[in-house]
Order: C-alpha cells, then sequence, then structure tokens
C-alpha cells in the first residue's frame, strides 16, 4: 500500500497505525512560535472501535491500510456468524462475526444492502443503511385518553431492537426507525 505523509492526512483517510487499520476522524496542523511543526491526529481504531488523539512531526509518514467498503447483502445467521453477499455481480459471500456486527445486530433484515468493511478480505465492520423498514412483532396496546401530549411505548421489532413509538402503532405494523439513533421516524 501506498504511504502517506503528514501533509496528506485528512478525514477519512484509512492508515495503519501499531499494527492495525484506523480512520483518520480529525486532523490538525499546528505550528508552534519555536520548534518544528506537529499534526495532532485523532484516529478511530477500525477493529476495536477505540478513539485515541496522536501526534506526529511534520514529515512522518504512515502506511495506508488495506481497507475497502463494500456494499453488500444480509443473507442469513447461522448462530455463529452472519452472512453477506456482494452486489457488484461476482456474488461473493463473506461471514461476519459478533464483533464485527456489534450493534448493527439489532437493524439486520434479509434482502437489505449494508456497508462491509473489509481489511484482508476479513470483515471486520458492518454499517446499516441510515433507515430501515421493520416489522413490529410486540408492543402494549394503546388506550385512548391515555396522555395529555403524545406519549410513548416500547415496542419489538423483528430483528430484536426495542424501540419508543406512539401509542398508536400496534402489532403488525411496519416501521421505519433510524439506525444512528434508533428512533421511530415513521410508518412505513
Amino acid at each position: 500500500m501506498a504511504n502517506y505523509s503528514t501533509n496528506e492526512f485528512k478525514p477519512g483517510l484509512k492508515v495503519m497505525l501499531d499494527g492495525d487499520p484506523c480512520a483518520i476522524l480529525e486532523n490538525e496542523y499546528v505550528k508552534p512560535g519555536k520548534g518544528q511543526a506537529f499534526n495532532r491526529v485523532k484516529v478511530r481504531n477500525l477493529k476495536t472501535g477505540r478513539v485515541n488523539e496522536r501526534t506526529f512531526k511534520s514529515g512522518d509518514s504512515l502506511e495506508g491500510a488495506d481497507v475497502m467498503d463494500r456494499d453488500m447483502e444480509y443473507l442469513y445467521a447461522d448462530g455463529e456468524f452472519w452472512h453477506f453477499m456482494a452486489t457488484d455481480g461476482s456474488f461473493e459471500q463473506v461471514g461476519a462475526d459478533e464483533k464485527a456486527v456489534g450493534d448493527a445486530s439489532n437493524w439486520l433484515k434479509e434482502q437489505v444492502i449494508y456497508t462491509v468493511t473489509l481489511f484482508n478480505g476479513a470483515p471486520i465492520a458492518v454499517t446499516p443503511p441510515n433507515f430501515v423498514e421493520l416489522e413490529v412483532v410486540e408492543t402494549d396496546p394503546g388506550v385512548r385518553g391515555d396522555t395529555s401530549g403524545g406519549g410513548t411505548k416500547p415496542a419489538k421489532l423483528v430483528t430484536g431492537a426495542v424501540v419508543k413509538v406512539p401509542l398508536f402503532i400496534n402489532v403488525g405494523d411496519v416501521l421505519k426507525v433510524d439506525t444512528r439513533t434508533a428512533d421511530y421516524v415513521g410508518r412505513a
């Protein structure tokens, strides 16, 4: 892979740091009145999700990470792995473990396209689309006159996620949910 100098650092760039792939979140160039210039860089480890802040002397370089984001369709889960298939016509399949899927498991629905981050051909992260449509499988019935100003109740979705919804939502309704905040957006 290519090497990136400190003057090429920008948010979104993926580099190798301490043997792990990392994404640069913020890059600040600092030129003190006395001494050498340096870059204060905030990076997220793509394997662990941890955010660290590091400083690099002006002119230092880092190796680019062999990381690629691919749009893949979720197929099924077999108890140990979640299986995804490439949508580019190659029909290549990969199995992501629990560590790679993480919180995205609340939003996994068959035949929906997800962004899978691959490192050396193995998935290290799964990113759901911003909005998904899921069916309500369990919720309390809403009682008329129960609120003075539009209350909410918990609703369990088909994937197991629990979302706060308005009182008029019933079992069997299909909801549009924001996966970034786990908020109810509307009925689908």
